[in-house]
């Protein structure tokens, strides 16, 4: 059968996949991106022809006693309808709604559309490669579940009075399907065949005898799967650097058993002392002094601990030197150079830690891609 010539100009150099009659010359056209429906000349209309991508993100059918509307939602260009004659619902439905599997990317290229069925609200789709199930108002959208037949280890069916139960095995689950008695026979032997001959086999003990080898066998290596040498986990403790660049916190001078700091002693003294008020006046300036140099102690012992002060008189008495002074206000080099070390040593363990986490942030990414 020819192609209408305003068809063979929309085309734009893609084949036709499918043509259905819509009675008399109108016609429905079915590309692998497009859904054509071409209008004849007539008394009421001219010759026309209109296209619906097949991108849309829903399908929905209304059918009437005499027409059938059929609507595709899109994301960006809303809402688009065509009718069909009721008694070519069928015929129309099952192009069109692969021609939208393919343009959702959900059937793979070389990949056929064997059989479609609608019960009530359920819609199923054997493929080739895969049986795809929806459940809703609608014929299609994207709330749907797909089952690939590279994934079943199981096919089995249950007779019941009203419906028939297909009992599918995916991934170590049963996934239970229900059909009408009167179209059960066509989906037994539609789904069998295209699971024969996905899987190469013949009959449906053969098919199960296969599948479930191969799914103990992919447990079995799941079972020893191993990363390998990966990466070390991160330990909540970082490790600690050599000992000869440890600091001993609570010691930084390395010198022990010192005082940290001088407890002043106040002076007390007898209240009633005979001595003489030269006497009196000298024990007074001398207390001034030894109090000043208590002070001047203090702050000396909360800058430097150890032994800063030299028992240098038999009553126990303190006293600071010049030497010592000039120890107090600077620094020590050894000190200084524990510190450097102990900062280079935190430096290195960030880096440390800061690779490790990249490693294991692309190990997650790549896990997610399935690798």
């Amino acid at each position: 059968m020819s192609v209408p010539g305003i068809v063979q100009s929309t085309l734009d150099d893609e084949e036709i996949a499918a043509r259905v009659s819509l009675g008399g010359e109108d016609q429905l056209f079915i590309t692998p991106t497009r859904t054509l429906v071409y209008r004849a000349d007539g008394l009421l209309s001219d010759e026309s022809v209109d296209d619906y991508p097949h991108d849309a993100d829903r399908l929905t059918l209304s059918e009437g006693r005499r027409k059938t509307k059929f609507t595709l939602e899109y994301a960006l260009e809303g809402t688009r309808e065509f009718t069909v004659p009721s008694s070519k619902t069928d015929a129309a439905l099952h192009p069109v709604l692969a021609g939208v599997l393919n343009g959702n990317d959900i059937t793979e290229p070389g990949e056929t559309v064997v059989q479609t069925y609608r019960f009530s609200e359920l819609t199923l789709l054997i493929t080739s490669d895969r049986l795809v199930k929806h459940i809703g108002g609608a014929v299609w959208d994207e709330d749907y579940e797909e089952y690939h037949f590279g994934d079943v280890s199981e096919l089995s069916f249950e007779d019941g009075s009203v419906a028939m139960q297909i009992v599918l095995v995916v991934d170590g689950r049963p996934q239970r399907i229900k059909a009408p008695n009167e179209e059960a026979n066509d989906l037994r032997e539609r789904l069998k065949r295209a699971l024969f001959d996905y899987h190469d086999v013949s009959s449906l003990e053969e098919l199960n005898e296969k599948v479930g080898e191969d799914d103990e066998t992919d447990q079995r290596a799941d079972a020893s799967m191993d990363f390998g040498d990966g990466v070390d986990p991160l330990d909540a403790n970082p490790p600690e650097p050599d000992d000869q660049d440890a600091v001993d916190a609570g010691d930084p001078t390395g010198e022990r058993g010192g005082r940290s700091q001088i407890e002043a002693t106040p002076n007390q003294g007898p209240q009633d002392d005979p001595r003489s008020e030269s006497d009196t006046g000298e024990s007074a300036h001398g207390g001034g002094e030894s109090a000043a140099g208590s002070n001047a102690e203090q702050r000396t012992a909360t800058i430097e601990t150890g032994n800063v002060f030299d028992e240098s008189s038999a009553n126990g008495t303190p006293q600071r030197t010049a030497d010592q002074a000039d120890a107090a206000s600077d620094p020590d080099p050894e000190l200084i150079e524990r510190l450097d070390r102990l900062e280079s040593a935190v430096d290195r363990q960030n880096d440390l830690i800061e690779r490790q986490q990249e490693t294991i942030d692309q190990l997650i990414t790549e896990l997610r891609r399935g690798r």
